[in-house]
């Protein structure tokens, strides 16, 4: 029994549902040769993989499914305004912990096994701001005066 959809998405759900769509397509983006710099020399995981999402980001397969995971999650979240929420905060700080692990790690160890480089530490810097930003101001709720 389908059950009639009674109010639009709010601005939270809205902002989830792209952010979401955003990483399923840098997810598929980066299976595309000359989208993907050296395509032929991607590894599955670690710092050897010399793919480059728009010859900028460093990539791997294993990078790439984690993109297309959290762009699922993100529309399959952004559902709801409370998971739509909890994906932008929660991913947000994921993001940031992502940036300052990035930041520590030494990045031709085994330890940069996603792998980043340091332009993927500032976008996932970008990312973490903006998706915490989205989450808390979007969901704010307005108090009612009379």
């Amino acid at each position: 029994m389908n059950t009639p959809r009674t109010s639009a998405r709010s601005p939270v759900q809205m902002a989830a549902l792209v952010v979401g769509a955003v990483f399923l397509l840098v997810g598929v983006l980066g299976f595309i040769p000359g989208i993907t710099t050296g395509f032929g020399d991607m590894s599955f995981a670690g710092h050897n993989s010399d793919a480059m999402l728009l010859g900028v980001f460093q990539v791997s397969i294993l990078h790439n499914i984690v993109h297309l995971l959290f762009g699922v999650a993100g529309i399959v979240m952004a559902r709801t305004w409370s998971g739509a929420r909890a994906y932008l905060v929660g991913g947000g700080v994921i993001y940031l912990l992502l940036w300052i692990y990035g930041l520590l790690i030494d990045k031709d160890s085994a330890a940069n096994f996603v792998p980043v480089n340091a332009a993927d530490d500032w976008l996932h810097f970008l990312l973490g701001v903006g998706m915490v930003a989205l989450g808390f101001l979007l969901s704010r709720r307005r108090v009612l005066t009379k």
